[in-house]
């Protein structure tokens, strides 16, 4: 695969993963969780952390053995071997990217939309959804160049922003909206931690990059921790600014654009322009970041025959695996609601991650891993996922279905694909 100068720094590595991370996680998926968590769904946010660092120290950890643009497809080939589960699984994280990606679209779109004047028409959300991908779309084929320098800068200026407004928040909390007595049952807050999981899960972009780093077995482990921790503090914090200036029922009120109603009582409609506007670099950021993961993952994905060759065929300083990732992600935010399939995209990826860490057992002594903290990423990530099921099986069961149907679709892609490399190679040998 091409490497374009060993592009990618350390620091360059950390904005990616916070590039990912906070993009819709919080200010899309801070509104659903408290849905569910309430008032104490800062709690939820630092469950969803650990969760988080306990699958960072073991994909860092596998990272750092085996550097490879394909990420998490790679360590599944190198637990599981190139056959029909490490294929199928791939596929399924693949989709789940897509699915990820256009939400964050979406959002992006539904903020934009948010400052036009009122009255302005619906339609142009969907407007604003595809501009964005487009836009990153021709940053990424510039290369991996391109793609860090805009990172670093996006991410300087949303954290900026958001560290303001926590700063400022906290200044003006009314604590009678965070007593214990406001928070719903324990069981509610274990509940929402697969939602909270989904805002730190774009941490396994920085594995993507591992073949543009200079030393990606010190750098890559590093980088990963170093910016799931940042996004907690940032998290908890904004969290607790939120849920400190707003009762519940106003932020699930306003979940789509929840930090921005937060900053009204305190700033007023500047205040809420501002975080708006914030709101648009991070979502921006986290579609750079993402189509740069995906492309990689797409490449390493041809590769193995788990998608079309077609898909590794160079364009521009890229893959031709961008163009038509960016292609489906713009159809996905044009033509589907999104925010339920927010929950499958979590569980999908909780799923994946479980998977992996199971994996990383077979390669304890090549990655030099300490077993307990494996163990305890598999306990945790499985303990999230039972949690999230249980919930959704009891308020919306048919996303169950919506879950097991995009296994059963990776699979079927999975099965197609390699037939059709099967009879393609025995019309080779015929001929």
């Amino acid at each position: 695969m091409h490497k374009p100068g060993k592009d990618v720094s350390f620091w360059s590595a950390v904005s990616m993963g916070i590039g990912a991370m906070v993009g819709a996680g919080i200010f899309a998926l801070l509104g659903q969780a408290g849905t569910i968590a309430g008032s104490a769904v800062w709690i939820s946010f630092l469950f969803g952390g650990a969760v988080a660092l306990l699958s960072g120290y073991s994909i860092g950890r596998l990272g750092a053995r085996y550097p490879s643009a394909g990420g998490v497809v790679e360590y599944l080939v190198q637990a599981f071997g190139v056959g029909r589960f490490s294929g199928t699984m791939s596929v399924m994280m693949y989709i789940g990217s897509l699915v990820a990606v256009s939400l964050v679209a979406r959002t992006f779109g539904s903020y934009a939309h948010a400052l036009l004047p009122q009255g302005a028409p619906g339609w142009l959300v969907e407007v604003f959804s595809v501009a964005i991908v487009l836009v990153f779309m021709l940053v990424n084929l510039e290369g991996a160049r391109a793609m860090a320098r805009v990172e670093n800068l996006v991410v300087l200026v949303k954290m900026a922003v958001l560290i303001a407004f926590a700063t400022i928040g906290m200044l003006f909390i009314s604590p009678e909206y965070l007593s214990p007595s406001t928070y719903p049952p324990v069981s509610m807050i274990f509940y929402s931690v697969a939602v909270t999981f989904f805002a730190y899960e774009g941490f396994r972009i920085v594995t993507n990059a591992a073949e543009d780093m200079r030393d990606p077995a010190r750098t890559l482990p590093r980088a990963i921790m170093t910016a799931i921790l940042l996004v907690m503090v940032v998290y908890i914090t904004v969290a607790v600014s939120v849920f400190g200036n707003l009762p519940p029922d106003r932020v699930v009120a306003a979940q789509d654009f929840a930090l921005a109603e937060a900053a009204r009582p305190i700033l007023g409609k500047l205040g809420f322009q501002v975080v708006a506007i914030a709101a648009l670099f991070a979502t921006a950021s986290a579609i750079n970041a993402s189509l740069y993961s995906v492309t990689n993952v797409t490449y390493r994905l041809a590769t193995l025959g788990e998608l079309p060759r077609a898909f590794g065929k160079p364009i521009g300083h890229s893959k031709e695996g961008l163009v038509v990732s960016s292609g489906l992600i713009i159809l996905l935010a044009i033509f589907f609601d999104l925010s339920q399939i927010a929950a499958i995209g979590a569980l999908s990826m909780l799923i994946i991650h479980l998977t992996v860490h199971i994996g990383h057992l077979r390669l304890l002594r090549e990655t030099g891993a300490i077993p307990p903290v494996i163990v305890l990423a598999i306990v945790a990530n499985a303990g999230t996922i039972v949690l999230g099921m249980y919930h959704i099986a009891k308020t919306s069961p048919l996303l169950l279905l919506w879950i097991a149907g995009f296994a059963v679709l990776s699979f079927v892609i999975e099965l197609l694909l390699h037939r059709l490399a099967d009879r393609t190679v025995g019309m080779r040998v015929h001929d």
